[in-house]
């Protein structure tokens, strides 16, 4: 025997869905990006930035060329 479904209930909306995020969900990532990017550009300031050489001279070429 199977049971009957109700349908959801959704508040009336014009033309699309609304969907509203909190506003950590937008501030979060775009502070993860912001310092995941402050550390590829200065890599001093990393302390396991023993990496390769070419990739630190790749990542100073592209500080200098943002700098001008």
């Amino acid at each position: 025997m199977s049971a009957r479904t109700h349908p959801l209930s959704h508040p009336e909306t014009k033309g699309g869905v609304d969907i509203r995020l909190p506003w950590w969900a937008l501030a979060l990532p775009a502070l993860a990006f912001v310092v995941l990017l402050a550390l590829m550009l200065n890599p001093t300031d990393a302390q396991a930035a023993s990496g390769d050489p070419a990739i630190t001279h790749l990542f100073e070429r592209v500080q200098q060329l943002m700098a001008r």
